[in-house]
């Protein structure tokens, strides 16, 4: 692995693990009401098109870090809709 390909797992790390706290108060507190719903469908488009741009370049750094803050970002729109 070289040094580029390091560095984009550790920003994928980052970025992905900046989602955890926004989810983690919401399941605890069960409100989302300081929650743009707007801002977080916009993430989650911009996020797949970086997902889609992963798998058309064939880089597993971009696939799994937009892989999975996708799934997070989904779930925090799921909770957005159940606890209106």
């Amino acid at each position: 692995m070289d040094y580029v390909e390091l560095l984009g797992y550790i920003a994928g790390v980052l970025t992905t693990a900046s989602f955890a706290p926004q989810l983690i108060k919401t399941v605890k507190t069960k409100s989302t009401r300081d929650i743009s719903f707007k801002m977080y469908a916009i993430l989650s488009v911009g996020i797949s098109l970086w997902l889609i741009y992963g798998v058309f370049h064939n880089s597993l750094p971009i696939i799994l870090a937009n892989g999975v803050s996708l799934c997070l970002v989904i779930i925090i729109l799921a909770l957005k809709l159940k606890y209106k």
